[in-house]
């Protein structure tokens, strides 16, 4: 955790300098509006742990407020940031190119000011569209053949989702949206691949009931994320278990012709004693007749489980949530997201984008999902 807030603070609070100095350039401010902005820009830096602690401590009253304005705020800074660096850019590559071909140029550089309201503007057009794409939930349909599954079975249909991130952003209403794409898929079997909660998950007895009343034939299989962690492990499993799900965690649930197994996020031994069963161990013991799906929150691929899983379901990068963060999530985790990939020794991985959002209520270039695979007999 301390290394955390370490991070935390020096890149967000770079990004905030960033910011500062681009309005303070840009804008003739006196002293009076200068000193406003520097102590805005330093509460929507303290705001997010703020939010958590108070979380913690079981304060509820105004924290809704404050996330909404925090956390608009942290799009609205990622987004301002991007395009004035890129404008940045742009403006340096036209001032070495009149230096080099127009040396006896007359033409008086254009106003800071003209470029800072044109990234502005910019800004609130992207954070727009960000919106309207956070709140258009598409379904990606994977189709995976495989012998395991008998032929006299038509199919076996497993809705994922992934990063629902329920908490003091996402509620009931979201959940409803979400249920309502997914019984109209009509899965045999529903996955959530970790941080289904984010902060602590109080005051969300509705949003569980929501849950907890969809019920497929094979029933809800969850696993933990990184922000079941961060929530409190003890709440989190407990709010899963109301909803529903059925916690894998380095288990296994067998059927008649598909196994699934679930493992903990990476995040445990930080948080909670580490487990006494590997995942190559678990894998290795199940029996290989049936069609194996492995449910991890991070997509990491273990090069010993290779072989000994189908298909592996994983989240957790939101493919960046915001552009150009995706970049940047694909340096850790360099999978595509909301695509099938091939493995070695016949194993699959699918990466889902997420469900919804994180922090900032936005997303752009990658639309929330929930991802429907049928498993069907083949090669």
């Amino acid at each position: 955790m301390p290394l955390f807030l370490v991070l935390y603070f020096s890149v967000y609070g770079l990004l905030h300098y960033y910011a500062f100095y681009k309005v303070k350039s840009s804008l003739s401010l006196d002293h009076k509006r200068v000193r406003f902005l520097g102590l805005f820009m330093l509460l929507m830096i303290l705001a997010p742990i703020i939010i958590r602690v108070a979380e913690r401590a079981g304060v509820t009253g105004g924290l809704h407020q404050l996330a909404y304005i925090a956390f608009s705020w942290m799009g609205l800074l990622f987004l301002f940031v991007s395009v004035s660096f890129a404008t940045d850019l742009i403006r340096l590559f036209c001032f070495v190119f009149v230096k080099l071909f127009t040396p006896a140029s007359n033409k008086p550089p254009v106003a800071s000011a003209r470029f800072f309201f044109l990234t502005l503007l910019l800004t609130l057009a992207l954070y727009g569209y960000g919106l309207l794409e956070a709140g258009n939930l598409r379904e990606e349909h994977v189709v995976v053949k495989s012998s395991k599954i008998p032929t006299e079975v038509e199919r076996i249909r497993i809705v994922q989702i992934s990063d629902v991130h329920l908490g003091l952003f996402i509620r009931e209403q979201q959940v409803e949206k979400i249920i309502a794409r997914i019984a109209a898929a009509k899965p045999d079997l529903l996955v959530s691949t970790g941080d289904l909660v984010d902060g602590q998950p109080n005051d969300l007895h509705l949003a569980a009931s929501l849950l907890a009343s969809f019920e497929p034939p094979l029933g809800k299989i969850a696993v933990t994320g990184n922000h079941e962690f961060y929530a409190g492990l003890e709440h989190s499993l407990k709010f899963t278990a109301s909803a529903g799900f059925n916690i894998l965690q380095q288990q296994s649930k067998s059927f008649s012709n598909l196994t699934v197994a679930g493992v903990d996020d990476p995040a445990v031994p930080a948080f909670h004693e580490s487990p006494s069963l590997s995942e190559a161990e678990l894998l290795a013991a199940l029996p290989e007749k049936n069609f194996t799906l492995l449910l991890k929150h991070r997509p990491e691929v273990n090069p010993e489980s290779l072989g000994l899983f189908d298909l592996q379901l994983s989240g957790h990068t939101h493919k960046g949530q915001i552009f150009p963060f995706n970049f940047i999530t694909w340096i850790f985790y360099p999978y595509p997201a909301g695509q099938l990939t091939k493995l070695a020794k016949g194993s699959a991985l699918y990466l889902n984008r997420g469900t919804a959002t994180w922090g900032p209520p936005i997303r752009i270039f990658a639309p929330p999902e929930i991802t429907i695979i049928d498993l069907v007999p083949g090669t």
